[in-house]
């Protein structure tokens, strides 16, 4: 029997999702209320996008093999930053990360002289002057097949650097930008990386064409900076229409 469970989490606190000797993690959280409930020794989850420390999620998706279970009873389990939202079967052999076919992204930026409260550890406060339109540029740049060697760490696990995006755009509502982003998969950092890279261009401290020239494979030291973890949210994950 597969089940498939939708949770939410604040990173802040975490040492990202997956399991880490010493540390503290959301797939631990999960595994260990798993099993109090279901009275089993182990209840090992496969998640459709591992998240990096201080990174959130508002729509991740896990499977297991065993029933599904009554979210409140997880929730009463669980610590006030990660929540079950769901949980259902699956059709027998679903893969939470395997059969995902898209992921989407939203990285917030709060772009004005004061910082912000409500939005801190939520949003990356960035209070220099901006050009907003040229981080549409580089966003309208990103649609299609492009190889992101650039916008991961040079010292890797990956061993292909080429991703399809899907969409990508950012939203914007007075001072609060957000970067919206879905494609097939992504790697390591890359959106963090992507967001630096664009808020340079942004800053006047290099061009759209100068970022676009990246997207062809260039090396990790022609990006900017990596933007910080609390700023970004797994916000969806695809899967095929049943």
């Amino acid at each position: 029997m597969t089940s498939r469970l939708d949770l939410e989490y604040d990173g802040t606190a975490f040492a990202g999702w997956a399991r880490q000797p010493g540390q503290r993690t959301v797939q631990e959280e999960v595994e260990k209320a798993l099993c109090i409930v279901l009275r089993e020794e182990a209840v090992p989850l496969t998640v459709a996008g591992r998240t990096d420390a201080g990174v959130h999620a508002w729509g991740q998706v896990c499977s297991y093999e065993h029933e599904a279970l009554d979210p409140m009873r997880l929730n009463s389990l669980l610590p006030d930053d990660v929540a079950i939202l769901d949980s259902n079967p699956a059709p027998a052999g679903f893969d939470a990360r395997r059969d995902a076919i898209s992921r989407t992204y939203c990285y917030r930026v709060l772009n004005r002289r004061a910082r912000s409260v409500g939005l801190h550890g939520r949003a990356l406060w960035y209070h220099r002057r901006i050009d907003r339109g040229a981080l549409q540029a580089c966003a309208q740049a990103l649609a299609g097949t492009h190889d992101f060697t650039a916008f991961t760490p040079t010292e890797t696990y990956h061993t292909r650097f080429e991703r399809d995006v899907l969409s990508a755009q950012w939203r914007i509502d007075g001072d609060l930008l957000e970067f919206w982003i879905t494609a097939d998969s992504f790697m390591r950092h890359m959106n963090r990386v992507l967001v630096g890279t664009m808020l340079d261009v942004a800053a006047g401290n290099r061009t759209v064409a100068e970022f676009v020239a990246l997207l062809a494979g260039r090396p990790r030291p022609e990006a900017a900076a990596t933007a910080p973890a609390h700023g970004l949210a797994l916000a969806s994950v695809g899967y095929p229409e049943r």
